[in-house]
C-alpha cells in the first residue's frame, strides 16, 4: 500500500459563499465585493484555527487585488486581473496545472506578474484558477475527467468576459500550463470562430503532459495552437502515452512539442533558478540553510518501506497492523500544509521540516556528516567555478526509490 503524504484528505476550512455581484456592475464594485468576501473568508479561517489559510486569503483581500470572480471554499477558485481590462489591446489568460489552489496561489501569481511585466501595460493578464486542479501525485492527474469539467468552466468564463467589459473584438490568448493544457485542449473546439463570442486567437500549451489528442487539428479551433517546454522541465521525462484500462483513459498521448503533433513550436527558455544561484554566490544565504532546501526540493531518497506496528488511520484510510507501506518522502517534502509555496526552490527558506533524512528512531545516523559534506562541497563549488552553468539536459537514473544523476554535463 502506498501512502502519498501530501495527498491525504484534510478537513475543510469554513468559508463564505461567493459574493453576489450584478452582471452589469462596474469593475470597481465587483473588485471591492470580492475583496470583502476574501476578508470574511480570512476571518472565518482564523476563527477555525486554520492560520495558514487565513494568511493566504487575507493577502487576497489587499486593496490592490482585482478579482473578477472569487470563491474561498475548498481549494479555492479565482480570476484575478493584472492591468486594465477596459483599455487593454489584448488579454492573456493563464490556466494552471496541478496542485494550484489558494494555499499555493503565490506561485501561480508570480507567473502572472512576470508575464504582465514582460508584455507591458497594453496587455491585461487574467490568472484564472477556475477549477479544482488535481494533485500531482494523484490518479486525477493521469486521467481526463477533471479536465472535462474544467473545460466547460473555462468556456463559460470566456463567454462572461464581455459582461465584464472586455470588447468582443479584443484578441484573447490562452496560456495553458501542465494539466491546464489538457483543459484548454478540451475547451478549444470552436474557439476563434466569429460565433464563439470572445475572440480567442491563440492557445499556448507549455510544460504539457499531452492533450488527449493526436494532432493539433483535432482540437477543431481557428485559434493558432502553440507548444513549448523549458529546457529543464521534468515533464519531458514523463512517457507521452495514452492507454485504455478497465474503461478508464490513462495518459494524454503525443507530446505537443513534437513536429508530428502539428502545433507551432516555440522556445520556452532554459528555466532553472539563476536567481537562487546568484544569491548563494553573493553570500546572502547561509550554506547551511541552502543545504536544507536542496535536500527538501529534490529528495535523494523518494520512497522507503516500513511495517505498521499498530492499527492507524491516514487520510481517512485505515491501515491495519502488520501492513507494509511505502512512504513517499518526495511527496511529503512538497506538502503544501507543511511548506509555503512548496514547488518553489527558495534557498533562504528557514521553516523547513523536510523528511529527506528520515525521522524518529529511523533518523539517518550520518545526517550531521552529510550536512557538513554538502555545505563544504557547495561552498567550494560556487567559489571556484563562478561561471558554472548547465551544458546539456541532466540525465537521471531510472527508479522510484533513489533519485540520482546518470550524467550532468556543465560548463565552468
Amino acid at each position: 500500500m502506498v501512502v502519498p503524504l501530501s495527498g491525504a484528505v484534510r478537513p475543510g476550512v469554513p468559508a463564505p459563499a461567493p459574493a453576489r455581484v450584478a452582471a452589469e456592475a462596474p469593475l470597481a464594485e465587483r473588485y471591492a465585493a470580492h475583496r470583502a468576501n476574501a476578508e470574511e473568508a480570512a476571518r472565518l479561517a482564523h476563527a477555525a484555527g486554520a492560520e495558514r489559510r487565513a494568511r493566504a486569503v487575507r493577502e487576497l483581500a489587499a486593496p490592490d487585488r482585482h478579482f473578477l470572480e472569487f470563491d474561498a471554499r475548498g481549494p479555492g477558485r479565482t480570476a484575478e486581473v493584472l492591468g486594465d481590462l477596459h483599455t487593454a489591446d489584448r488579454v492573456a489568460i493563464l490556466v494552471p496545472g496541478s496542485d494550484t489552489g489558494i494555499d499555493t496561489y503565490p506561485r501561480f501569481l508570480r507567473g502572472a506578474l512576470a508575464l504582465h511585466e514582460r508584455l507591458g501595460p497594453r496587455v491585461a493578464v487574467i490568472a484564472w484558477l477556475g477549477y479544482a486542479t488535481p494533485g500531482t501525485v494523484s490518479p486525477a492527474a493521469l486521467t481526463p475527467g477533471r479536465a472535462d469539467t474544467a473545460a466547460a468552466e473555462l468556456r463559460s468564463f470566456l463567454h462572461r468576459l464581455t459582461t465584464y467589459g472586455v470588447p468582443a473584438r479584443t484578441p484573447v490568448a490562452l496560456l495553458c500550463h501542465s494539466y491546464g493544457s489538457v483543459v484548454c485542449a478540451r475547451a478549444a473546439h470552436g474557439l476563434g470562430t466569429p460565433t464563439a463570442g470572445t475572440r480567442v486567437t491563440d492557445i499556448v500549451l507549455y510544460g504539457s503532459p499531452g492533450t488527449g489528442f493526436d494532432h493539433a487539428a483535432e482540437l477543431r479551433t481557428r485559434a493558432r495552437v502553440w507548444a513549448g517546454r523549458g529546457a529543464h522541465d521534468w515533464i519531458a521525462e514523463v512517457p507521452h502515452v495514452r492507454v485504455e484500462l478497465f474503461g478508464t483513459t490513462l495518459g494524454f498521448g503525443p507530446d505537443p512539442v513534437t513536429a508530428a503533433f502539428g502545433a507551432r513550436r516555440f522556445d520556452a527558455g532554459d528555466g532553472g533558478h539563476p536567481d537562487q544561484l546568484a544569491a548563494l554566490r553573493s553570500g546572502d544565504i547561509p550554506l547551511s540553510t541552502a543545504v536544507e532546501e536542496l535536500l527538501r526540493y529534490d529528495s535523494p531518497l523518494h520512497l522507503f518501506e516500513r511495517w505498521v506496528l499498530e492499527d492507524i488511520e491516514v487520510g481517512g484510510v485505515r491501515i491495519p497492523r502488520g501492513s507494509e507501506v511505502a512512504l513517499l518522502f518526495g511527496s511529503a517534502n512538497r506538502d503544501p500544509e507543511a511548506f509555503a509555496d512548496p514547488d518553489r526552490l527558495d534557498l533562504s527558506r528557514t521553516d523547513n521540516p523536510h523528511v529527506s533524512l528520515g525521522g524518529g528512531i529511523h533518523y539517518c545516523l550520518g545526517a550531521p556528516l552529510a550536512r557538513l559534506e554538502l555545505a563544504a562541497s557547495y561552498g567550494q563549488l560556487v567559489r571556484r567555478a563562478p561561471g558554472l552553468r548547465l551544458s546539456t539536459e541532466p540525465r537521471w537514473k531510472d527508479g522510484l526509490v533513489i533519485r540520482g544523476l546518470r550524467e550532468l554535463v556543465v560548463e565552468v
